[in-house]
């Protein structure tokens, strides 16, 4: 796909991800328009990036029209989200995803769009299948089927986002493509997330160090330059309502990555776990094997590698006060 003068439209485009990805696509030549609310989202991402912002709600029907209009490609990311302390604890926010992401969808295709990229969620996978962390588990995408087994209300709105996309192709062959992120992290993730918030941690010297279950569960983090140049990739390459993940293999336990960061920002420090707080599955873990063989993708960021580069981040953007206030109120909140 040439992306010169492509009219496109990233919802949550000034969101961690979305501002990431509404970088790339202006590099790559592409008429960016981005759609924010901001209730995540900073301006401030968006500063360096020559690109149309409208701030709406697209919960509103009216913004939603005006957002999708004249769009060729729309890349759906904005939704109600949070960290595993909000997802639990927010089901009613979450809920509304499936009205936001059904709303964009009719708009889009009345105003014409050629195409939709969603940004979808390893939430989808069945959680039963991710409880044994002494398994060596890669979810792979023929296991979202029925019966659907997804990932409490989050992880339903994005199925069903999943399933009324492919069904828009089938019925009224417009484009259409889901991207399944994998546990994202990187400069400009909040607090919220597993990650950021153990940097934090580390950032304020915090002693004991707390971590949330008992440090045996997994997860595939993956960097955010990876999502991106994955979901470029899926714009350009799949049309028919495929969902693909979009993840490193790399198995990496919570305590693992905790004794990162302790290593790298407070050497030392001891570890505290809470087994008490949500953990979400315990072995989240994707199959890259369909984005290799369909799109020629595979993460080039290694987990070691992209932890430095977000902590180097974190440290020179964030001043003590700034982050114990955020890891205060975004381990529930947004």
């Amino acid at each position: 796909m040439n992306w010169n003068n492509k009219k496109v439209l990233i919802t949550g485009g000034a969101s961690f991800i979305g501002s990431h990805l509404s970088e790339q696509l202006v590099k790559k030549g592409a008429l960016v328009r981005v759609a924010e609310n901001f209730s995540s989202g900073e301006r401030k991402h968006l500063d360096n990036v020559d690109c149309e912002i409208i701030e709406g709600n697209l919960l509103d029907s009216d913004f939603c029209k005006r957002a999708t209009k004249d769009i060729e490609v729309l890349f759906h990311l904005a939704a109600d989200h949070g960290g595993r302390g909000y997802i639990d604890s927010h089901q009613v926010e979450c809920s509304t995803n499936m009205i936001l992401d059904g709303q964009v969808f009719r708009h889009a295709h009345q105003n014409g769009v050629e195409k939709i990229v969603f940004a979808s969620s390893g939430c989808v996978y069945p959680t039963s299948e991710q409880m044994d962390v002494t398994k060596e588990v890669f979810l792979h995408e023929k296991m979202v089927k029925p019966p659907y087994e997804a990932d409490d209300l989050y992880g339903w709105a994005k199925l069903m986002a999943e399933l009324s996309l492919k069904a828009y192709h089938q019925q009224l062959d417009l484009k259409t493509a889901s991207c399944r992120y994998f546990t994202v992290y990187g400069p400009r993730c909040t607090e919220n997330h597993a990650v950021m918030a153990m940097i934090a941690r580390g950032f304020l010297k915090l002693d004991p160090f707390e971590v949330w279950g008992n440090g045996e569960q997994i997860r595939n983090w993956t960097y955010v330059d990876d999502i991106v140049s994955g979901t470029i990739a899926v714009a350009e390459k799949i049309h028919d309502g495929t969902s693909i993940n979009l993840g490193t293999m790399e198995r990496i336990k919570v305590k693992e990555c905790a004794k990162q960061v302790i290593d790298t920002l407070n050497p030392g420090a001891t570890i505290k776990l809470l087994t008490n707080k949500p953990t979400g599955p315990l072995n989240r873990v994707a199959s890259n094997a369909l984005a290799k063989e369909l799109l020629g993708w595979s993460p080039q960021t290694r987990f070691s590698d992209g932890l430095k580069k977000t902590i180097d981040w974190y440290v020179a953007t964030k001043s003590k006060d700034q982050a114990n206030a955020d890891l205060k109120t975004k381990l529930v909140g947004r």
